[in-house]
């Protein structure tokens, strides 16, 4: 055993599966011997869903932004055991805010004094990844996202976003900055980019789009019966669009093999990460889903306005109540303070247009596991049940 990871953002919807991946002795047994997992808010290990094992490390508070670069070494040092011998981080965490200019300074802050504080305090460093995603390709613009030099199936030599929606995209300076940063270190490092991420958070989370359908698919069934047709809770245009889901699993599995057989000849590279190789659409992904929960996944209607996740959840919340009451769950999932409003409509609805990934360059590092719907998202919805999110 002679590799041991460092998990920025653990509890995220990306960062526990990294940990739970860890933990679970990917790719092989004897590779970790310890992982340390930075959270920003407290979680105790019988929270977590993670593995009791004498490897892990959960580590709750500190702030990535408090201080100076010297005090941030320092509460890393005093706080993480061990830290000397980190040869892995996994940079996955972020730090939300409705305000841009806020979210970009403290992104490029953030990544920037936490790789620096581990550079200085682990002679043992090997690689740094950092976690970026679609919005590389500009698919968070929607109806403008580019579609003459930033055009699919994605790949990951496409430019840069131009003009000023690259000027407020946060991973550009992030890049930017680990660019000239690691330029003569001994260390590798890459960017990874997942499109939406299907994955479990055992804290309440900013946006999670697994956590909001298992929630209304549960709802959905409690108050129209098992077997119940289920329409599709989006556009018709994002029914039959192409993309490719990044299962937190997935992501995991995939990142960790890049960071354990990459060459230094790949230092600086990115690398789209997904459940599959070719794209799929809802028409194929939303029955598989909704079978899971006993129902029936079809089309949105053509005659009405599509159901709406959040509407649906709101409107019924005297019954979600009920069923925590009914079966012990936790409090405040269903409608959590700390989740983005209406989220769910932007990725359901808006997300109207093809954005597959070409995965090509990660499937010829030797990669080969693919993952069907199924899989990936009731995997999800077996967590949230173990975690008492939802009804057994």
């Amino acid at each position: 055993m002679s590799k041991s990871a460092l998990i920025f953002g653990a509890s995220g919807v990306t960062g526990w599966a990294f940990v739970n991946e860890i933990l679970h002795d990917y790719p092989q047994k004897g590779t970790w011997k310890k992982v340390h997992a930075l959270t920003n808010r407290p979680l105790k290990q019988s929270d977590s869903l993670w593995p009791a094992d004498e490897r892990l490390d959960i580590v709750s508070g500190i702030d990535l932004l408090k201080g100076s670069q010297a005090d941030l070494d320092a509460a890393i040092k005093e706080q993480v055991k061990g830290v000397e011998e980190v040869t892995h981080v996994y940079y996955l965490a972020y730090k939300a805010s409705t305000d841009l200019v806020q979210e970009l300074k403290d992104a490029v802050d953030m990544f920037r004094r936490s790789i620096t504080a581990i550079d200085h305090l682990s002679p043992a460093l090997e690689f740094v990844v950092l976690q970026t995603g679609a919005k590389m390709y500009g698919c968070h613009l929607l109806e403008n996202h580019p579609t003459d030099y930033l055009h699919v199936p994605h790949q990951e030599s496409q430019e840069r976003l131009r003009g000023d929606a690259g000027d407020m995209l946060f991973y550009h300076p992030q890049l930017d900055w680990v660019s000239e940063y690691a330029k003569e270190k001994s260390w590798n490092w890459i960017d990874t980019r997942p499109d939406i991420i299907i994955g479990f958070v055992p804290n309440q989370n900013f946006y999670s789009l697994a956590t909001s359908i298992g929630v209304f698919l549960t709802l959905f069934k409690e108050v129209e019966g098992s077997g119940a047709v289920c329409s599709y809770p989006g556009s018709k245009a994002a029914w039959v669009a192409k993309s490719q889901d990044s299962s937190s699993d997935m992501i995991a599995r995939e990142t960790i093999h890049l960071t354990l057989t990459l060459s230094k000849e790949a230092k600086g590279e990115g690398y789209n990460v997904a459940d599959y190789k070719e794209p799929l659409t809802w028409e194929t992904k939303w029955p598989a889903i909704c079978d899971y929960f006993g129902l029936k996944g079809t089309a949105p209607p053509s005659d009405q306005e599509p159901t709406e996740v959040r509407t649906y959840i709101k409107k019924h919340l005297d019954i979600w109540h009920g069923l925590e009451k009914k079966h012990g769950l936790k409090t405040g999932i269903a409608d959590s303070e700390l989740t983005f409003k209406g989220f769910e409509y932007f990725l359901l609805t808006q997300f109207d247009f093809d954005r597959q990934y070409d995965m090509k360059k990660l499937y010829d590092t030797g990669f080969s596991e693919e993952r069907p719907t199924s899989k990936a998202w009731g995997g999800v919805f077996d967590r949230m049940k173990k975690a008492k999110l939802i009804p057994v």
